[in-house]
């Protein structure tokens, strides 16, 4: 990198600075504007948010490792534009009505206290363990490749600014960087998009686009229903499309630090219309970041200069370093960084919520808006540190934990998924049946991914060998409808949740006044432009089946 990109970096540090002093200056002094920013927010920028806290390290590198890799096969989680359209049509309405800050607040109102408490802590730790660590990992990597920092610097120093950033702007800082950084990060990467289909093409971007189809043989269809196929096994015909969507579900509809942003919105109109540009702005990613993997690897096969990367995780930087102009890349270099701080920031800000709501508010009920905000902060300095501790145990464990990682949502989605469809589609699920649906389908889930932890030393002809033996994804699918079936049947020995709990909460107990106001939040634009978000993802299904 040159000088002028170093100069460009160095600017985009001095505005995260800036935003911070303004935030302080301005917004930070509830909770509401520290965690919510003030439910003031616009589709626009909540639509970044959502996409912004969704885009990170984990796309950079993994992303577009796994399209290095495996081709289009990793397509289905990126194509759930449709998915968001659920949160902003179906559920928003729920949790705005109920002035909630958190998922599990939502639970213990539909549910009872033990559930919240449940889905807190699973909540917390998956953060911490998982994305935070996860993305503080792969951006170290990321950071190492395109500005040869060295891995601890980039990813502790990644940390340790995302953080300071967190614990000062808030929720309101992070939808700021938002809103710049987005089409900084679509310009820069679809900019390498087809600067790599015109090296690939040699000088013709159609010539490019076909010689990656031609590189990826099989590789570049989404469905693999043929038994023989050596991608069945991982990703089986269309049940590859069920247990995609059911962890999807769980991300988009009901995890923190997607919802979080939602909740920002100033009204219900701004929400959904924020879920529907975001719905628009998720089918990208398949070609910001998984198709230039594979054109990174098209280009390492044909022998380029300067492709000659030793792990598909190092794909996407290894396009940065060798395509990009001088200034070019400083600048999308920046917005990359930008998508690294907001994703994480979501993930620190999500947790302080969670610990701040969830745990300390409810035992200290008469604790000022001044002290939440600054549990918040405490909170989040927490995380950020023990992010840190995890990082030298996970870079020991190498690839083994990461793809242990990758198995984790599969694990976690299918117990909170169904305890958040019949939470809000049934009346007749008794609190606990979903204090008990959630904490039986997590500890099986935890299960499974115990067994795989020692899956080496497991017979495969064991009973456990056996449960290790079954499909990734169909024993999501499982899990997902024996948490259902099992919240059933608690439920006919337990005692169901009173009229005034359920009031507003569940879809058959709106009052006239909600139903009214969520009717007037959309109009005939809303349906067509959420109509044109399904029907890209049909076309899209089509084309690369």
């Amino acid at each position: 990198m040159a000088f002028l990109d170093w100069t460009i970096i160095a600017l985009f540090i001095v505005a995260l600075i800036g935003i911070c002093i303004w935030v302080m200056k301005n917004k930070t002094g509830n909770t509401s504007d520290f965690f919510l920013s003030g439910r003031s927010e616009t589709w626009l920028t909540v639509g970044a948010a959502i996409f912004a806290a969704n885009i990170g390290s984990e796309h950079l590198v993994g992303l577009a490792g796994a399209g290095a890799q495996n081709g289009m096969a990793m397509a289905h989680w990126e194509m759930q534009g449709w998915m968001i359209l659920i949160l902003g049509w179906v559920f928003v309405p729920f949790y705005a009505h109920s002035k909630v800050f958190t998922m599990p607040e939502f639970l213990s109102r539909r549910f009872n206290q033990n559930t919240s408490s449940t889905l807190s802590i699973i909540t917390l730790i998956s953060y911490v363990l998982t994305k935070v660590s996860v993305t503080a990992f792969t951006g170290g990597i990321f950071l190492e490749t395109i500005m040869g920092i060295d891995f601890w610097y980039g990813a502790i120093g990644l940390v340790l600014l995302t953080g300071i950033f967190s614990v000062l702007g808030g929720m309101k800082g992070i939808m700021m960087i938002s809103v710049i950084q987005t089409p900084i990060l679509i310009i820069g990467a679809f900019s390498i998009l087809f600067l790599g289909m015109y090296k690939l093409g040699d000088g013709g971007i159609i010539d490019g686009w076909n010689a990656i189809w031609t590189f990826m043989g099989e590789k570049r269809h989404l469905i693999h229903s043929d038994p023989a196929d050596p991608f069945y096994s991982q990703f089986p015909g269309v049940g590859v499309i069920v247990g995609a969507a059911i962890i999807g579900f769980w991300y988009w509809c009901t995890d923190q630090h997607i919802v979080q942003r939602v909740l920002a919105a100033k009204d219900l109109k701004n929400a959904r219309r924020g879920t529907i540009f975001a719905g628009y702005l998720k089918v990208l990613p398949v070609f910001m970041f998984l198709i230039p993997g594979m054109i990174a690897a098209a280009l390492k096969a044909k022998g380029v200069d300067g492709f000659n990367f030793d792990s598909n995780d190092k794909a996407f930087g290894s396009m940065v370093v060798n395509l990009l102009p001088i200034g070019a890349k400083g600048l999308v270099t920046v917005g990359f960084i930008a998508a690294l701080v907001t994703s994480l920031a979501a993930h620190f800000n999500s947790s302080a919520t969670l610990f701040t709501i969830d745990f300390y508010k409810i035992k200290h009920p008469n604790a000022s808006e001044k002290r939440l905000v600054w549990v918040g902060r405490i909170a989040t300095i927490t995380v950020v540190l023990l992010g840190l501790v995890w990082i030298p145990i996970m870079r020991g464990l190498g690839n083994v934990l990461y793809e242990y990682l990758q198995n984790v949502q599969s694990l976690i989605a299918p117990a909170i998924a169904a305890v958040f469809t019949l939470g809000v589609f049934t009346k007749r699920v008794t609190p606990k049946a979903g204090e008990w649906g959630l904490l039986i389908g997590f500890l099986i889930g935890l299960s499974r991914l115990t067994l795989m932890v020692f899956s080496s030393s497991i017979p495969a002809d064991s009973i456990f060998g056996q449960i290790l033996a079954i499909n990734w994804l169909h024993f999501s699918i499982f899990l997902f409808l024996f948490t259902m079936v099992l919240m059933y049947v608690i439920s006919y020995f337990t005692p169901s949740a009173t009229e005034e709990q359920l009031k507003g909460i569940t879809f058959l107990t709106q009052s006239p006044e909600q139903i009214a106001e969520t009717r007037s939040s959309w109009s005939t634009a809303d349906v067509l432009t959420s109509l044109g978000v399904v029907a890209i993802c049909v076309l899209f299904y089509i084309y690369f089946w």
